[in-house]
């Protein structure tokens, strides 16, 4: 089986489409799954953005409220698959953190693995034990498609990923 490249996932396409400013935002979710080729595919597209790319993303949609407290707001485009959000989970801390923390994958911006396995956690739905699941194995290098013998790390860094700096 041939697997696309996150950068070649129409939403990812749709994405970089908008030309929100790469440094001010990071693709959430299940994306960073798609990235890393943990998942094959993704349905919608979880996109945490400040600055620019949130003022640019206001210009796209009407806000709306979001399921991660008062404060955070989300734009939602192409039908709902691809939603903007100015915030994350509580415990992520800031956009800016999650963004300091996040990986460069192809030239976009992808939460962290770490950051993703603790809100699985805590939402614990059992989509997200599953994906737990995947990333460990991921992680682990036991993956059946990896087979190079090199772990993910060497594997990633190989591929051109890199921590965000």
């Amino acid at each position: 089986m041939i697997r696309l490249r996150a950068k070649d996932h129409p939403l990812i396409q749709a994405l970089v489409s908008l030309g929100l400013p790469p440094e001010d935002f990071v693709i959430a979710g299940s994306g960073p799954l798609l990235a890393h080729g943990i998942k094959p595919s993704i349905g919608d597209l979880d996109v945490v953005a400040r600055g620019k790319a949130w003022a640019q993303a206001l210009s796209l949609g009407t806000p709306a409220s979001s399921p991660f407290g008062e404060q955070v707001e989300k734009v939602q485009l192409l039908d709902g698959r691809i939603e903007i959000f100015n915030g994350w989970f509580p415990e992520a801390g800031t956009v800016d953190d999650l963004i300091a923390r996040s990986e460069v994958i192809d030239g976009l911006r992808y939460e962290s693995l770490a950051d993703v396995c603790r809100w699985k956690r805590n939402l614990d739905r059992p989509k997200d034990r599953a994906d737990l699941e995947l990333i460990e194995r991921y992680t682990s290098g036991t993956a059946a498609d990896q087979g190079s013998g090199a772990s993910a790390p060497q594997q990633a860094w190989s591929a051109g990923r890199r921590p965000a700096k």
